[in-house]
């Protein structure tokens, strides 16, 4: 998939911009704070119909604006047009159209327009909490398979609802209760099987990547922890019902799902530099560019914000290879200087724009 035009209106500091697009590099030079990061999180939007930075829909719009719309024109690898746009008007629910047509719910866009982000807040996959790598995994696989995008909605409903009774002051009502640990139980099989076999695959692309990233000095490697290796999930949920009660939550399940992050067998979080934590998280968005490709019969956009900032002269130019070679199809990628990007443009030959921000404003660069 190529996007071809972008137009956005209102979308954080980015008051208009209407731009004609390349189908392979486009790069975005500006200081920091110019509205960089803004326009990659608004090719984002069209994907994933949200921020890329779990902000309310209400936060991107433009202080002081009453509205703000994202709309894109682009082309499949067999010719098909497509129209994405999104809009809001500040209090009301948003609008997502594909072709003039609304969706019903938004998940049914999911996967339409695949898309990798690589952004200087992936640390946080390796120093924050669980919940960020569940979501990573949960980002990429719910762009190829909606039955998971399914059970996981409906196995974070369930959990509410047994949540909601075990907090309840009086004994909760033993039937209900059973009823939710099967729900959960039912679609968290589903998850965990999911996640379980996209990080099998992941795992030798991942550790490839990082080889040739770092000069195969380093050895690295990811291991999936879940209660559901425990044995049957149901009898995992049921095991400690009397703690979740006093607790007010469930212990159990697949929403406590982890990926452990390892550099020489040791954690990542403790052992790695600052250089070997950006290309660790690099190398594992990567490795998920690879896989989409793979599977969703199509090329992911590839988005890359500010990625040099930490890495040494030798990972910069490893890194450069990767992206400018002929497995990876629209770029957008982002610096404050130009010195990075001509070490990209010049592998690849013309076909090429490079845009200025200017506190919002993007304009075309004529070479």
């Amino acid at each position: 998939m190529i996007l071809n035009r972008i137009s956005i209106v209102n979308f954080k500091n980015i008051e208009a911009a209407n731009l004609a697009l390349s189908p392979k590099i486009n790069c975005f030079i500006g200081h920091n704070g110019a509205g960089k990061t803004n326009f990659l999180d608004a090719v984002y939007y069209l994907s994933f119909c949200k921020s890329a930075f779990g902000v309310r829909d209400s936060q991107v719009l433009t202080h002081d604006k009453d509205f703000f719309v994202v709309e894109g024109d682009y082309v499949s690898a067999d010719g098909t047009n497509e129209n994405i746009y999104c809009g809001m008007k500040r209090g009301q629910k948003k609008h997502f159209k594909r072709n003039k047509k609304e969706y019903r719910r938004l998940s049914q866009h999911l996967g339409l327009i695949p898309l990798i982000f690589v952004s200087p807040s992936d640390s946080i996959l390796i120093e924050g909490f669980s919940e960020e790598r569940r979501r990573l995994m949960d980002v990429v696989i719910s762009q190829y398979d909606h039955n998971y995008i399914e059970a996981l909605t409906s196995y974070n409903k369930a959990l509410q609802q047994r949540n909601s009774l075990l907090r309840q002051e009086e004994e909760p009502d033993a039937s209900l209760l059973e009823l939710w640990e099967e729900q959960m139980a039912e679609y968290g099989e589903t998850v965990f099987h999911g996640r379980e076999a996209f990080i099998g695959e992941l795992i030798p692309e991942f550790q490839n990547i990082y080889r040739q990233v770092s000069g195969d000095n380093e050895t690295v490697s990811l291991r999936y922890v879940s209660h559901a290796q425990r044995g049957p999930l149901i009898d995992v949920i049921r095991r400690d019902r009397a703690k979740d009660r006093a607790v007010g939550y469930s212990l159990h399940g697949i929403h406590r799902d982890d990926l452990e992050m390892l550099i020489g067998g040791y954690p990542m979080k403790t052992e790695g530099s600052q250089g070997q934590t950006k290309t660790f998280s690099l190398a594992l968005k990567l490795a998920q560019f690879n896989f989409l490709r793979r599977t969703s019969n199509t090329t992911p956009l590839l988005l890359l914000d500010d990625i040099f900032d930490k890495l040494d002269a030798q990972r910069v130019e490893q890194i450069v290879r990767l992206v400018a070679g002929d497995d990876y199809g629209q770029i957008f990628i982002t610096d404050t200087n130009r010195e990075n990007l001509d070490k990209i443009l010049r592998h690849t030959g013309p076909g090429y724009k490079i845009f200025d921000v200017v506190d919002g404003d993007i304009s075309e660069r004529e070479e």
